[in-house]
């Protein structure tokens, strides 16, 4: 853009994008958060968003503000793309990372987590103390204990598997659907660059770990694979051994 990218341009061209995909307000609405919550087809949204890559921290924040989940859409993916970009230089990774901590009551769906937490929080704690996802992982909001899990996808990307092992042991039995299907597939896709220690977790939590994080996770084993830890969950709840015998 010609000039400096600011959060009113952005939320006067996301109205046109509403009128041109016939979404309106109620659609977009914060009481039904995720993709369901907008006519608009994302990628309309991901392709404005970044013709605002350069847009500041400060903008982004009155975008994070914005009630409709459509703006904040567009504010946690301009994140993602700034973070993505090369150039991006230290000091603005480490702004996109204090704007996601300060304002995730902001980020309070699985769709706005999924789109920024991976290079934004896990791309700017790579090289650092990754104490602040282990906070995360202990919160009482079902939101952060995602983020901690889908940052670690950055580290998997890196060959990296212990933070997302150590995060699953603190959620594996998490109480939020959407924290057992994060569980499941971020130790599924640990599991494709370490096979022998998914299958060394799931021996040791598949009896009882959720039925939902676990069929996450077993998805590429083998039909033999599959079949063995979920009857091992079975023979639990039904209070039998659960060993092979």
């Amino acid at each position: 853009m010609s000039t400096r990218p600011t959060a009113a341009a952005f939320l006067t061209e996301l109205a046109r994008l509403r009128r041109d995909h016939g979404a309106d307000d109620g659609a977009t609405a914060t009481s039904t958060p995720g993709p369901a919550a907008t006519r608009m087809p994302m990628r309309a949204i991901f392709m404005l968003a970044k013709t605002y890559v350069d847009m500041a921290p400060a903008e982004i924040d009155v975008l994070l503000d914005q009630p409709e989940h459509d703006a904040r859409v567009g504010a946690v993916s301009i994140m993602d793309f700034q973070a993505r970009r090369t150039s991006t230089p230290p000091d603005r990774r480490r702004e996109l990372y204090e704007l996601y901590m300060r304002r995730h009551d902001r980020i309070d769906s699985w769709d706005l987590v999924d789109r920024s937490a991976p290079h934004v929080v896990g791309g700017y704690l790579h090289d650092k103390p990754r104490d602040p996802l282990y906070v995360l992982a202990r919160s009482d909001s079902q939101w952060e204990r995602r983020t901690a899990i889908v940052a670690t996808w950055y580290f998997i990307r890196q060959g990296d598997l212990d933070d997302t092992f150590a995060i699953a042991e603190i959620l594996v039995d998490d109480d939020a659907d959407l924290v057992r299907k994060a569980v499941g597939s971020w130790i599924r896709e640990a599991g494709k660059r370490d096979r022998d220690r998914l299958l060394s977790y799931l021996d040791q939590h598949a009896a009882t770990m959720p039925r939902t994080t676990l069929r996450y996770a077993i998805e590429h084993l083998t039909p033999d694979e599959r079949r063995r830890y979920l009857s091992l969950r079975k023979a639990a709840a039904m209070g039998a051994p659960t060993g092979d015998g």
